[in-house]
């Protein structure tokens, strides 16, 4: 049973297998956060509409209040 379970693993004698699987990785590693970064610049910028667009709603809320209360 023990054999199963490391038959997937493989250490090659050559350590100069590990070279494309390190660049990958760190490919890997700069592409995902350069996504993160800019999924957080949008969300960034979704929420400063959305705090406008609230304020604007608030705003005009108020004016009406104003108005029928006079």
């Amino acid at each position: 049973m023990k054999h199963l379970m490391y038959q997937f693993l493989y250490f090659p004698e050559d350590k100069s297998g590990y070279i494309p699987a390190a660049f990958e990785f760190l490919i890997m590693l700069i592409l995902c956060i350069v996504v993160f970064t800019v999924f957080r610049k949008i969300s960034k910028k979704q929420e400063m509409k959305s705090k406008e667009i609230e304020a604007r709603i608030l705003s005009e809320k108020n004016n009406t209040n104003n108005q029928q209360n006079t």
